[in-house]
């Protein structure tokens, strides 16, 4: 990755990136929903509510399972093979790295020669 915040080259592999950013981010808040509603659980004393939230955190547990099989297809999580986990993270991290370290507000913006355009 070079420091060129323009450069096409730099989006090779952003997709993926991306998508599985935000299926990490759906799982942390689907796995925070969870958490939320076990401990309004505790909290409720109406056996009407306390039912009401049972049958939400079912779905919510559910919808935690689908998220984290979805990951686990994928590749973007490996749950059971921690070496792997671990090398994904650490790649994970060294990105996001090089990302904040870029110039995006590089002195000289002129971009000359980097795309065709017509001639005027």
């Amino acid at each position: 990755m070079n420091n060129d915040f323009l450069d096409p080259i730099n989006a090779e592999g952003m997709p993926q990136l991306a998508d599985a950013s935000f299926a990490l981010d759906f799982a942390m808040t689907a796995k925070n929903g969870v958490r939320n509603l076990a401990f309004a659980i505790a909290e409720t004393a109406s056996p009407h509510l306390r039912a009401v939230l049972r049958r939400q955190l079912s779905e919510a547990l559910a919808l935690h399972q689908e998220i984290s099989e979805l990951m686990l297809a994928k590749g973007w999580l490996r749950t059971y093979h921690l070496d792997e986990q671990y090398d994904l993270d650490m790649k994970s991290a060294d990105t996001v790295l090089k990302i904040a370290n870029m110039d995006i507000f590089p002195e000289d913006t002129a971009r000359k020669g980097l795309f065709a355009t017509p001639n005027k």
